[in-house]
C-alpha cells in the first residue's frame, strides 16, 4: 500500500530516512516530496548573540532549521575554532531546551547537551521550561518567521524572559507542483498523505485537491468526527485503492487539517517515525479509525 508523506528526505545513520524504513516494517510503500524551503534570515545578528552566553539563561531550538542557522553561523563567521575551545562549554553550562528528537539530534552533532525533546510540541515544552526555569536572563529562541505565539506567552505569562530572533522564513517549494504530478502519475492515488506543518498543508493542498479529484472531495465536509470516521471507512470498503486517509504529525497540524474542513484519520502522538508509522497503520486497517 502507497503513502505519501509532504517533508524532505533526512538520512539517518543507516542511510535511509527514518520514516521510510518505519512505515515499510508495517508493508507500507512511503514517497517522500518537500512542499517547504527555507530562506535564512538575520545571520550575523544571530551569530553575534552566540558569541555572549553570558547575556542569556539557555537556548530554545524547536526546529531544525533554526539548528541549521546555528551551523551556518559557526561557519560562515570562522568561529569552529573559538566554538570549540569555550562557547560550547559556556552554552552547555545553561539549558538548551529542544523540540522533538530530530532537533535534539542535529544540536548534538554542535556539540551542546539538550532536554526537553520528549515534550514532542512547543505546548509542552513550555510547560517543562515553566516548571524548570529560574534564570533572570533571557532564553535565546532562534525561529522562523511563521513561529507560533504559544511558547512565547506561555514563558511570558510565567515571567520568563526571552529574546526571539527570526532566523529562517519559510517559501514553498519550487518543485512541489511538478513532484505531485509525477507522483500521481505514475503511482497513483495514495492511501494516506501525511502532512507535517500548516505551512506544508497551505502550499500543497489546492494541488492535491487538482490531482485526486473525487477522492479527496468525497471526504472533505464538515468536523464531524464519527460522522467523517464512518464515511472514510465505507470509501475504503468500496474503493480502498482510490480513498485517500489524511494524517498529521502533531495536534497544530491536525487542527489546519479540520480548519480546511477534511478529516483527519490519524494524528501521531508524538512527532517520531515510530509514532507516525504505528498510527498509519491503525488508521489503514479495514476497521480501526483513530
Amino acid at each position: 500500500m502507497k503513502v505519501l508523506l509532504l517533508k524532505d528526505a533526512k538520512e539517518d545513520d543507516c542511510g535511509q530516512d527514518p520514516y521510510i524504513r518505519e512505515l515499510g516494517l508495517y508493508g507500507l510503500e512511503a514517497t517522500l516530496i518537500p512542499v517547504l524551503s527555507f530562506e535564512f534570515l538575520s545571520l550575523p545578528s544571530f551569530s553575534e548573540k552566540l558569541s555572549h552566553p553570558e547575556d542569556y539563561g539557555g537556548l530554545i531550538f524547536t526546529s531544525p532549521r533554526a539548528v541549521e542557522a546555528a551551523q551556518l553561523c559557526l561557519e560562515k563567521n570562522n568561529k569552529t575554532e573559538v566554538w570549540e575551545r569555550s562557547l560550547k562549554e559556556k552554552w552547555n553550562a545553561k539549558s538548551v531546551y529542544v523540540v522533538g528528537n530530530a532537533t535534539a539530534s542535529l544540536v548534538s552533532k554542535i556539540g551542546l547537551d539538550t532536554e526537553g525533546e520528549t515534550c514532542g510540541n512547543a505546548e509542552k515544552l513550555a510547560e517543562y521550561i515553566c516548571s524548570r526555569e529560574s534564570s533572570a536572563l533571557p532564553l535565546l529562541f532562534p525561529c522562523g518567521n511563521l513561529k507560533r505565539e504559544i511558547l512565547p506567552k506561555a514563558l511570558k505569562d510565567k515571567g520568563i524572559a526571552m529574546e526571539s530572533v527570526t532566523v529562517y522564513q519559510t517559501i514553498p517549494h519550487p518543485g512541489i507542483q511538478g513532484n505531485l504530478n509525477s507522483y500521481y502519475s505514475q503511482q497513483g492515488v495514495p492511501a494516506s498523505i501525511t502532512f507535517f506543518s500548516p505551512s506544508g498543508l497551505t502550499y500543497s493542498l489546492k494541488h492535491i485537491q487538482e490531482l485526486s479529484g473525487d477522492n479527496i472531495d468525497q471526504i472533505k465536509g464538515p468536523r464531524h468526527s464519527k460522522q467523517n470516521c464512518l464515511q472514510l471507512e465505507l470509501l475504503r470498503k468500496d474503493c480502498t485503492d482510490a480513498a485517500t486517509m489524511f494524517a498529521a504529525i502533531g495536534p497544530t497540524t491536525a487542527r489546519a487539517l479540520a480548519a480546511q474542513g477534511l478529516p483527519v484519520s490519524c494524528t501521531a502522538e508524538s512527532p517520531t517515525p515510530q509514532a507516525l508509522a504505528t498510527g498509519i497503520r491503525k488508521a489503514l486497517q479495514p476497521h480501526g479509525c483513530c
